[in-house]
């Protein structure tokens, strides 16, 4: 449920004041870690003399024992004397809370106030041995400062929650270093800087090793850089008050080994999209030496064979041509289709034929074994089509229409050709095309397949979800 809801829900809060509370809800992830504490706002509930509780966050930045959701409880003011106090004097006050047998937490409280009034509190729960960690003192006066300065239009991406590997670095208004933690320290250290407090934020010192420095497309609050051999995600998050600088808070998230991987993948890929070039290469030379064998052969029936052994080789290079055009591994099987449509109205069918093509339904995006599968498959279908079902005739239809089931993509081929024989179902299967079909549909996809008159043939193929699935854990 969204912060807006939770206040209409469980407050009696204007519309005004939601909103103006869900800027500081916005800074709240951040808030969280950079004090590595339990952080809940709380509020008037519709019961009177009752707290209630609209938002909270865990930190990412320290192991926080899981506890049970407190929003939209309802609380009596009698079990939280510090907030309570806090409303009625509109000030910030520490305190403790035993919520673990033994085990105390230190709470801070700071008041969040409209026209005068106390709207909200923000509440920090925090476990005591990370209160007396080097510069708590100063990470919670920040938190303080980004809770009373949260600007009107806030993005959520900029004050998204850290990691306990991201360096945090806090300047003060004059941009000189007040506090580095651990990690941002050790990053500089790699890179020759010593001590970074007292370091003003842009020092030759600190950009000297910069090489290369990238803006993040929609977020010009970050950039990338490469520094050294290290490449960082640098979040630079300005907190002001009417235009001036109150405070810099630096996040750096070490991403070298991640853009490793990236620049292996795109290797990788660049050589599988080689590999499929090459194939469909080898594939189309394969089929225009059997062209030029069916064109030296005086036999009918040879020539008729190589013509459909070079649309089915054709059919499968469709599908490594597509392979070769994108980085992705899976293919659109509308596309196929046309693609395959085109082949055979280019191969198989008279100058004077005229096909007309339907394509209704919904995208499918299958792995590249499957859709060669596929692609094999459609092409022996459309074939039959065009031999049989248009025999003596100069127009026909065919379409393709895609739906899913509770279990499985649907696949419908069908044709306004002259349609089935009456005793189809009971002469034996000849025909080698059918043969290669129901072999890949039920053999290879664990799919089943119809074939049946409707104005024409109409062929149904089902292929389980459960059989995708199985393959891309296979792959």
């Amino acid at each position: 449920m969204s912060f807006l809801n939770n206040c209409r829900q469980f407050t009696n809060l204007s519309a005004m004041k939601a909103n103006f509370l869900q800027r500081i809800n916005t800074v709240l992830p951040l808030v969280s870690d950079l004090v590595h504490a339990h952080v809940a706002m709380y509020t008037f509930s519709k019961k009177e003399n009752y707290f209630t509780v609209v938002s909270e966050f865990e930190p990412h930045t320290t192991y926080n024992p899981i506890k049970q959701s407190l929003i939209g409880k309802e609380i009596p003011k009698v079990q939280e004397p510090l907030i309570d106090k806090t409303i009625k004097f509109k000030s910030k006050y520490e305190g403790q809370r035993e919520l673990d047998f033994g085990k105390f937490y230190q709470m801070y409280t700071i008041p969040i106030v409209v026209d005068y009034e106390v709207i909200a509190v923000i509440c920090f729960e925090i476990n005591y041995e990370d209160t007396q960690t080097r510069g708590f003192t100063r990470l919670l006066k920040t938190a303080f400062i980004i809770l009373e300065n949260a600007p009107k239009k806030a993005d959520n991406k900029m004050y998204r929650a850290i990691s306990s590997r991201d360096g945090i670095i806090i300047t003060d208004k004059n941009e000189r270093i007040i506090f580095a933690n651990m990690v941002a320290s050790r990053i500089y250290h790699v890179l020759g800087v010593s001590n970074l407090l007292g370091c003003h934020l842009f020092d030759r010192q600190l950009t000297l090793h910069i090489r290369k420095e990238t803006i993040l497309p929609r977020c010009p609050y970050e950039k990338e850089i490469e520094v050294g051999n290290l490449v960082l995600i640098r979040r630079d998050i300005p907190i002001n008050e009417a235009g001036n600088l109150l405070t810099r808070i630096v996040i750096l998230s070490d991403v070298t080994e991640i853009r490793k991987k990236d620049k292996e993948l795109k290797i990788k890929s660049a050589v599988i999209q080689e590999i499929h070039h090459r194939v469909k290469n080898n594939l189309q030379t394969i089929a225009s030496l059997l062209r030029l064998q069916a064109r030296r052969s005086n036999s009918m029936e040879v020539k008729e064979a190589l013509k459909e052994s070079v649309n089915r080789i054709l059919s499968i290079s469709v599908v490594h041509e597509f392979l070769s055009q994108q980085g992705d591994e899976n293919i659109d099987v509308m596309e196929v289709t046309k693609n395959i449509l085109q082949l055979i109205q280019q191969n198989m069918l008279d100058s004077h034929f005229k096909l007309e093509t339907e394509f209704i339904g919904e995208t499918i995006i299958l792995p590249s074994k499957q859709a060669s599968n596929l692609a094999l498959i459609i092409n022996e279908l459309i074939l039959n089509s065009i031999e049989h079902g248009f025999l003596g005739r100069n127009y026909g239809k065919i379409g393709l229409k895609i739906s899913q089931s509770d279990e499985a993509y649907i696949i419908e081929l069908y044709d306004n050709g002259n349609g089935l024989p009456e005793n189809f179902s009971d002469l034996p299967t000849k025909s080698l095309g059918l043969q290669i079909v129901r072999t890949l549909i039920e053999g290879d996809m664990n799919g089943s397949f119809d074939l049946y008159n409707d104005n024409g043939v109409h062929a149904k193929i089902a292929i389980p979800y459960k059989f995708l699935m199985e393959s891309e854990v296979d792959v």
